[in-house]
């Protein structure tokens, strides 16, 4: 059987010969396959070009986005070496606070008074300021874990200390460290004839002379717990500061206060008098800590 085939005539448009061209379908067949071959590559080609553009787009993208997180881990680790610093400071000056205080934190087993070398706890510096720049996020929050950790010890040992010297300044305003009145003592703390039987016996406090009517002030903070009449003192006025400290004041001429005033150190109560078994204008002044009399001159700051 012959092959088919087909003739392809170009006429052109002067008086030039008809040209035929015999092709063989075979040939066209081959063509046609060769072009869609041809096609497939470049289409297969093209495709490829727009997925390297793509992933090199992606890979731009991830590089920035790369720079920006060692930009971002680099910020933290140099936050949290700043705040392990800190907070490593924040633990020295609580232990020296704890050493002026004697307050012991057995939570830290840190205890007032020398130490043996080598024996001491890791610090927070040596904790969490020695980070490698290779740390991953994984390993920063487990350290800012740690670092948060500390701070709430901190800050509850730093509210102990807290409430340590809100106690201690309450316990020094109501400490009665300055003189009730001025005057001459005449007679002091402690065993002294009676002026009325010349036997002797124990004075339980000061007696302050001064002119009647002389003003009569607090020596620290408190509440009046009495105010009236008491045997041979007289009229009394009796003031509790806390921490079992009480004061009384006797043969006043005058009483300023009454049961449940709160009064201020400084503030005036009262004013010398006579009152009671006195064998003048004086004020009798007496300082009690848990019920028992004390000299009340170990109070009194000023001269």
């Amino acid at each position: 059987m012959a092959k088919k085939s087909y003739t392809l005539m170009v006429v052109s448009d002067h008086n030039s010969p008809v040209k035929r061209f015999h092709i063989q379908r075979s040939f066209l067949i081959q063509l046609g396959m060769g072009l869609v071959l041809v096609g497939g590559v470049a289409l297969g080609a093209t495709a490829h070009y727009f997925q390297v553009a793509k992933d090199a787009a992606e890979n731009r993208i991830l590089r920035e986005e790369n720079l920006t997180l060692r930009g971002q881990l680099k910020s933290v680790r140099e936050r949290i070496e700043h705040i392990g610093s800190t907070l490593d400071r924040v633990e020295r000056f609580d232990q020296k606070l704890r050493a002026m205080t004697l307050l012991s934190d057995p939570q830290r087993n840190l205890a007032m008074g020398p130490t043996e070398p080598g024996n001491t706890a890791p610090t927070t510096d040596t904790q969490f300021t020695q980070l490698s720049h290779s740390e991953v996020p994984g390993v920063l929050l487990g350290k800012l874990d740690k670092l948060s950790a500390e701070a709430t010890r901190q800050e509850q040992s730093l509210q102990e200390l807290q409430a340590y010297f809100q106690d201690q300044k309450s316990l020094l305003a109501s400490t009665p460290s300055v003189w009730p009145a001025r005057g001459w003592v005449t007679s002091d703390f402690g065993q002294r004839l009676d002026p009325y039987t010349a036997e002797r016996v124990t004075h339980a406090g000061l007696d302050i002379a001064a002119p009647h009517g002389k003003e009569i002030h607090a020596p620290s903070d408190g509440t009046v717990v009495f105010a009236g009449l008491e045997g041979g003192y007289g009229n009394v006025i009796v003031i509790d500061h806390g921490y079992g400290i009480k004061t009384r004041y006797g043969h006043l001429a005058k009483m300023l206060v009454k049961a449940g005033d709160k009064v201020k150190r400084g503030a005036l109560i009262a004013a010398v008098g006579n009152t009671g078994r006195s064998t003048g204008p004086h004020l009798h002044y007496e300082v009690r800590v848990n019920g028992i009399p004390q000299n009340p001159r170990k109070f009194i700051l000023e001269e």
